[in-house]
């Protein structure tokens, strides 16, 4: 597998478009990252680790409102094995009007658009969900 950031959205895409709750996906540290920096936002709601060694796997919860409905809508890989991007501070916008969440690897760690603005760092973005 060449983008495993990509695999991962994937398969949170297709939970949410089949009705799951939850989602497997092969754990590695950038991920983990990730997906706690998604449970900060609310867009899952829980991650778990699970398995021995070299078959661990995170299962993310995805977050649903109150009503019942998925905290998110899409999600859109910006910086690809084939193509990086990378974004200086000041070229950090909103996403959709602000009711979207830019993600970016930096060297501060992974970060959203508005916390890389405050901290003055700017880095790889690496997709952003709505």
């Amino acid at each position: 597998m060449t983008d495993p950031i990509a695999d991962m959205l994937v398969r949170i895409k297709n939970a949410r478009a089949t009705g799951r709750d939850a989602v497997t996906v092969p754990q590695s540290s950038l991920k983990h990252a990730i997906a706690n920096k998604l449970k900060e936002r609310g867009i899952l709601s829980d991650v778990a680790t699970h398995g021995k060694k070299t078959t661990k796997v995170l299962e993310l919860t995805l977050g649903k409102t109150e009503a019942g409905e998925y905290k998110f809508n899409d999600a859109r890989r910006i910086s690809k094995p084939g193509r990086r991007s990378y974004l200086r501070v000041s070229d950090i916008r909103t996403v959709r009007g602000g009711t979207g969440y830019l993600v970016l690897s930096t060297p501060q760690g992974i970060l959203f658009g508005d916390e890389a603005r405050k901290a003055n760092v700017g880095g790889e973005p690496l997709f952003e969900v709505w």
